[in-house]
């Protein structure tokens, strides 16, 4: 009887065993169609999501502010207010001033590279003839091929006709943004207590709200700073740039702050596009190399010394990840979601530092392993 007792019970983990198997492969089966539905969502769902997140991340930005404010005895709906709309009104008077520049560097694009192919040709002198006969054979190649074949061009509507099309969404979108920024910022502390009144213990309470102070805190602070990092950027490679004889300085120096958000890949773009511009501008070669050195010599000191003195060390992020996050991200949402992409992935480094279970995962998109332990 004993027997049949001790065989049972040692029978039992082998019943078991497979039960939770099982068990887990169907969590991680559900948790995979659910992150591939939640990709879905975001993918068509852009129109909704994308100004949703913009002001979720424009509201951490501005949120120290209001909290300097509100110290000061300024209300938060008056200080948000005010933050908001001259945050917009200063964006949109930029892009007005950006318009002109724009649509002219548009209307002379064929200009601009019909010049930039007659400078690369001059560098290229000892190959001109050689380039000339390739010419020549392409030409009577295409006569031959060509012959009786009638071209039909499809008149395909201009980059400004596509622009003029989207302009409601794109006010609708910042109006959203704008609107939903200023009730984020003027909410103050309700989705505190929400979180707060959420739980029943109070260890569990004050746990929660730790973790959202601190979340809150370094998002909003490395946002606000890097921001500002940006703008600076831009500024000084605009002077220096005017201060060369680059025309329309104020267009490359906001390109460049815009760019910089996007690590490494945006320096490289600047750099290129700067490069391009400067060897049709000038004729000296020397002389048209300045420009571009000044905008490496502007992104090493940012990149590799500015950056990361005010920054620190511990909110730096691996290059896989970042590229990663900016290939995803841009895939899923344009040029937007590249934008936004490193902001979203240090909010998820974050998060993931504050959790016992994630804390490898924040280890992986650290550009150095973090050992601190922020709920001890």
């Amino acid at each position: 009887m004993q027997k049949s007792t001790l065989d049972q019970g040692e029978g039992a983990p082998s019943n078991t065993e497979p039960q939770s198997v099982q068990v887990t492969k169907s969590s991680y089966a559900t948790q995979g169609i659910f992150l591939i539905l939640a990709i879905y969502a975001l993918f068509f769902g852009r129109d909704f999501f994308m100004p949703v997140v913009l002001a979720f991340l424009f509201a951490l930005t501005l949120t120290p502010m209001v909290r300097f404010a509100s110290k000061r005895g300024i209300p938060a709906p008056l200080s948000a207010t005010l933050l908001v709309l001259g945050s917009a009104g200063l964006i949109g008077f930029g892009g007005y001033l950006l318009s002109g520049p724009v649509t002219n560097l548009i209307q002379d694009a064929p200009q601009i590279g019909y010049t930039l192919t007659e400078r690369i040709q001059r560098l290229r002198g000892p190959y001109d003839m050689l380039m000339e006969l390739s010419g020549q054979i392409d030409n009577v190649t295409d006569s031959v091929n060509e012959k009786g074949v009638v071209k039909v061009a499809v008149q395909q509507p201009g980059i400004l006709s596509q622009a003029a099309g989207n302009m409601l969404s794109i006010a609708t979108n910042a109006a959203i943004v704008v609107v939903l920024s200023m009730f984020l910022l003027a909410s103050g502390t309700m989705f505190y207590e929400k979180i707060v009144q959420s739980f029943t213990r109070m260890s569990d309470k004050k746990r929660a709200l730790r973790i959202v102070y601190d979340v809150e805190r370094e998002v909003s602070r490395y946002l606000l700073t890097v921001a500002i990092i940006n703008g600076a950027l831009g500024l000084v490679i605009g002077l220096g740039l005017w201060v060369i004889g680059m025309p329309t300085p104020l267009l490359w120096g906001v390109m460049a702050a815009l760019l910089n958000f996007l690590p490494y890949i945006g320096a490289l773009a600047t750099i290129m596009i700067v490069a391009v511009i400067s060897i049709i501008s000038f004729d000296s070669l020397g002389y048209a190399l300045l420009a571009p050195a000044f905008v490496v010599f502007c992104n090493v000191m940012e990149g590799q010394i500015i950056t990361p003195l005010i920054v620190g060390r511990r909110l730096e992020l691996n290059a896989v990840a970042i590229f990663i996050a900016v290939a995803f991200w841009s895939w899923l949402w344009g040029f937007i979601g590249a934008l936004i992409a490193v902001p979203l992935l240090v909010i998820v480094k974050v998060f993931c530092d504050h959790f016992d279970g994630w804390q490898s995962f924040g280890n992986f998109l650290a550009a150095q392993q973090t050992i601190d332990n922020h709920d001890e």
